[in-house]
């Protein structure tokens, strides 16, 4: 019998990949065990891209959290929080508005520069590219002048025979780039990218499409990991014009989405209450308590992905730890020892 297949699936959320990036940590450090080592197939998007590609390029869930901690304020122009403490009052005023000045300009222009974010993911990844990757990877992007889903995909089938060449950094860079916080990415030749969250914000979809449409692994040999960034309880009201809806449209649409994309997963895996295929992690925050940006509630969302992992971990392990992926191969690059 054909040896079990697991993925793990990571959605976006900015600085809310610090939950995921804390449950992943916490996991690894109870059981002892590298996430990679048991995953055949990783997906994520935007900050669960960047994860996502830590993982595959042999990071430690823990070294992918303390990238987030160190880095996130400097990414979104924010203080970390002990150096916040440390402030005097002419110093708090200036900080206020400063962050008043970037909410204005947010209006008109994106929120941020991604110059912070290159710098960042630059020290981590450095020059390495997919192909250095030791399990299979998808990245969903989104290519902003042709209107068309672009998804990076390591070399794990002979069709795929571009993606392995590109950066660890551009990939980051073009997934993470959400509209409205951060410009679109252009890569070396030239094509234009925005986060891939505009139309798979929860890979999960995809993920499942690749494992069963394209790798060919058998339904009843599939099991998934999905892990979300936090989900806010949004109203719905039955009459709401633009302006009622104006504050939570776009999350509205990525809930649906998310919904969809763990519907179709369900379908793929044949999953059913009598047999589990798809282990989804999603936690319902109030509206408004994290946003994409908020580097104050690092400690907030670290210790919520933690406290999450620690009640779940005895049945991931059992699930999805107990026996060790089979080696990956990649057609191209490292096959091919280049």
């Amino acid at each position: 019998m054909e040896q079990m297949r697991r993925i793990l699936s990571i959605d976006g959320g900015g600085i809310k990949g610090v939950l995921p990036a804390a449950f992943l940590a916490t996991v690894e450090e109870i059981t002892g065990k590298r996430i990679v080592d048991y995953f055949d197939l990783i997906a994520g998007t935007s900050t669960g891209g960047i994860i996502a590609l830590g993982l595959g390029l042999g990071l430690t869930a823990r070294e992918i959290l303390t990238f987030y901690e160190k880095e996130g304020p400097k990414i979104f122009l924010q203080p970390d929080h002990d150096a916040e403490n440390g402030m005097s009052f002419w110093q708090r005023i200036k900080q206020i508005c400063r962050q008043k000045t970037i909410s204005a300009r947010g209006l008109v222009f994106c929120k941020y520069d991604h110059q912070a974010l290159l710098e960042a993911v630059e020290k981590v990844f450095d020059q390495r590219t997919l192909a250095e990757s030791c399990t299979r990877l998808i990245i969903p992007a989104f290519d902003r002048q042709r209107r068309e889903v672009h998804v990076f995909k390591t070399a794990h089938h002979p069709r795929f025979v571009l993606d392995w060449r590109e950066r660890a950094v551009d990939v980051a860079m073009a997934t993470a780039a959400a509209p409205t916080y951060l410009p679109s990415y252009s890569l070396e030749s030239g094509i234009s990218l925005v986060d891939g969250g505009i139309w798979a914000n929860n890979p999960v979809g995809i993920a499942a499409v690749e494992a069963v449409g394209v790798l060919r692994w058998p339904q009843d040999r599939i099991c998934i990991l999905s892990i979300g960034c936090s989900e806010e309880l949004i109203d719905i009201p039955a009459r709401a014009g633009k302006l009622g809806l104006a504050k939570s449209v776009a999350d509205i649409f990525l809930m649906g989405q998310s919904r969809s994309a763990t519907g179709i997963a369900k379908i793929l895996t044949g999953h059913a209450e009598n047999n589990r295929r798809l282990y989804r992690f999603q936690h319902s925050v109030r509206d408004g308590e994290f946003d994409l940006d908020s580097t104050s509630r690092i400690s907030a969302l670290k210790g919520l992905g933690s406290a999450i992992a620690r009640e779940a971990v005895s049945e991931i392990e059992d699930v999805f730890l107990d026996e060790r992926r089979s080696d990956f191969v990649s057609y191209y690059g490292k096959a091919a020892g280049i």
